[in-house]
């Protein structure tokens, strides 16, 4: 009888949707348009182009680029030559990166040669010794042992890297019946992604996703009723999960148009949904807070919007969400997290206003959930705070090359320990509280206090340091170094923030730097965190007190 759900392979969607929607708009994008049948056409060019620069199968392939129509034509061609995608934070600077590309044990790794004013050819050529004598399809690079194969997208000429369009020329001598041939290969159940995360150990962790990924994203679209008269206006970028799956994956699955932005821009997103009569968009609570302003500053005809996506339930995003409900668009609230995929928990068509502002949504097909004590494991009761578990089909592998996180966050009945503070209400929806582990979400993005804090300890200046989170109106929190000094020695929040630039991602980077001359410790010798937090609201100031009274 075969199995009960189709296997089915990431490569091949392109050419199912170019044969289903040849002629309608698959993506749109600073100004340039692709339908269907080109967008299939650019994916199997960029796989044979691969393939010709020596790309094998289950090779992880580290991406790391701005969105751009290249991004999501490598994905569908990593895939289709049964590689595997390493997709890259493009906030990462030079330590990030060199870690998460060394740790993956990626082959190839392409990178854009600038965005904006940020210059990534220089990055690369600062973490890579001697980039400019390798060669590009042979390099042996010290640090990097499985690294092979670089290249580079964009104006520039990158010493030591195989241009783009170099790289598709090389796949004119790659046959069809080749490249068709090394798609039929391909194993669904293997892997096809490996998305990293921040964890608590100080160190991002490689999440593992098979091509089951489909699955999921079909009962999505089902739910959230996407069809392929639908418009996506994206801002979100492509290298996180969120963007990635609620545009560029589900676009193709159900043969919808994608508007790309390359950036984050209100002005520019509210300006094409009224320009490609736009159905849906998403983001969080700070995208549609200026979503919102954006509007009051220059109205727009936005009524082809049919809904969008807003991960809500948390005390700091109700209040923009109920103002989502009633001035924009109603919204899809949810959960999720890199090892689901991403949303594991969604709100309805028909959910009231309260449900999509504040709650966390409900759980979506193939997945399950408990609310427990963390301290006792025990299921706690409906409306009171625990530790929100949960397994199903979408839940990782495992993370890359570290067994024993696996097995810590995993257990024995394959129910995944998030870490997260959830309250189970009554009508079967979660909301979102915080995070029981010891991570900020400053926003959008993940922050690990650990991996910070180990990349200040390296300052000649900091002794002993802590991170913890602030309030702040737009990103939600931000980070705070408790720092002690070492001996006769001294450092400014500025001193700090010039260490931090260009070295870690900027949203990583302490917005205040507060001195003192100890850490409140346990009896253990644990440091009090949340005495810190309450120091650095009282040393600061309490940003959330005026909302509060208004």
């Amino acid at each position: 009888m075969g199995d009960w759900y189709p296997k089915e392979r990431l490569g091949d969607l392109p050419a199912e949707a170019a044969r289903r929607w040849g002629g309608r708009e698959a993506l749109v994008c600073d100004g340039k348009r692709w339908t269907y049948r080109d967008y299939d056409r650019e994916v199997d060019r960029v796989a044979k182009g691969l393939m010709a620069l020596g790309v094998e199968t289950g090779e992880h392939v580290a991406l790391w680029m701005n969105n751009r129509p290249e991004w999501l034509f490598l994905t569908f061609a990593i895939a289709k030559i049964g590689a595997v995608l390493v997709p890259l934070n493009t906030r990462y600077r030079t330590d990030d990166v060199a870690y998460t590309v060394r740790q993956s044990d990626s082959g190839t790794w392409i990178s854009v040669d600038r965005s904006g004013p940020v210059d990534y050819a220089a990055m690369l050529a600062e973490v890579l010794p001697r980039l400019a004598a390798q060669d590009p399809r042979a390099a042996a690079i010290e640090g990097f042992p499985r690294l092979r194969r670089l290249v580079t997208v964009g104006e520039s000429d990158v010493p030591g890297t195989v241009g783009w369009e170099a790289m598709l020329a090389g796949g004119d001598a790659v046959s069809d019946a080749a490249l068709g041939a090394r798609a039929a290969a391909v194993d669904p159940d293997e892997p096809v992604m490996i998305g990293y995360t921040s964890g608590t150990t100080g160190h991002p962790k490689g999440v593992l996703h098979t091509h089951l990924m489909i699955r999921n994203m079909r009962e999505r679209a089902n739910r959230i009723g996407l069809t392929f008269e639908d418009a996506i206006v994206n801002p979100l970028p492509l290298f996180h999960m969120y963007g990635f799956s609620e545009a560029g994956l589900i676009a193709v699955i159900a043969g919808c148009k994608h508007v790309l932005l390359d950036r984050f821009d209100a002005d520019e997103c509210m300006r094409l949904v009224e320009a490609e009569k736009g159905t849906i968009t998403h983001g969080f609570d700070t995208h549609y807070k200026e979503y919102l302003d954006s509007l009051e500053r220059t109205p727009r005809d936005i009524s082809s919007l049919r809904f969008g996506t807003f991960p809500s339930g948390m005390t700091s995003s109700a209040r923009i969400a109920r103002r989502v409900q009633t001035e924009m668009v109603p919204t899809f609230t949810g959960w999720g997290m890199t090892e689901t995929f991403t949303f594991a928990t969604m709100s309805f068509g028909n959910s009231t206003p309260e449900q999509r502002s504040d709650a966390s949504g409900f759980p979506a097909p193939g997945f399950e959930i408990k609310v427990v004590d963390p301290e006792t494991g025990g299921e706690i009761a409906v409306g009171e705070e625990g530790e929100l578990l949960i397994r199903g089909y979408m839940i990782t592998q495992g993370y890359y090359k570290k067994p024993e996180e696996t097995a810590e966050a995993i257990d024995g009945d394959g129910w995944l320990h998030t870490g997260d503070t959830v309250v189970l209400r009554a009508d079967g929806h979660i909301r979102f509280v915080g995070r029981f582990k010891d991570q900020l979400r400053v926003g959008g993005e993940n922050v690990s206090p650990a991996e910070v804090e180990a990349f200040l300890m390296a300052h000649e200046a900091v002794d002993q340091v802590a991170v913890v989170g602030y309030p702040d109106a737009r990103l939600n929190e931000v980070a705070v170094a408790f720092v002690v000094t070492a001996p006769s020695k001294s450092v400014t929040g500025e001193e700090i923030a010039a260490y931090c630039k260009g070295r870690i991602a900027s949203f990583k980077s302490p917005r205040h730097v507060l001195s003192v001359d100890a850490f409140p410790m346990t009896a253990s010798g644990k440091v009090q965190k949340h005495k810190l937090r309450a120091l650095a609201l009282e040393r600061l100031g309490d940003p959330t007190a005026d909302r509060a009274a208004e």
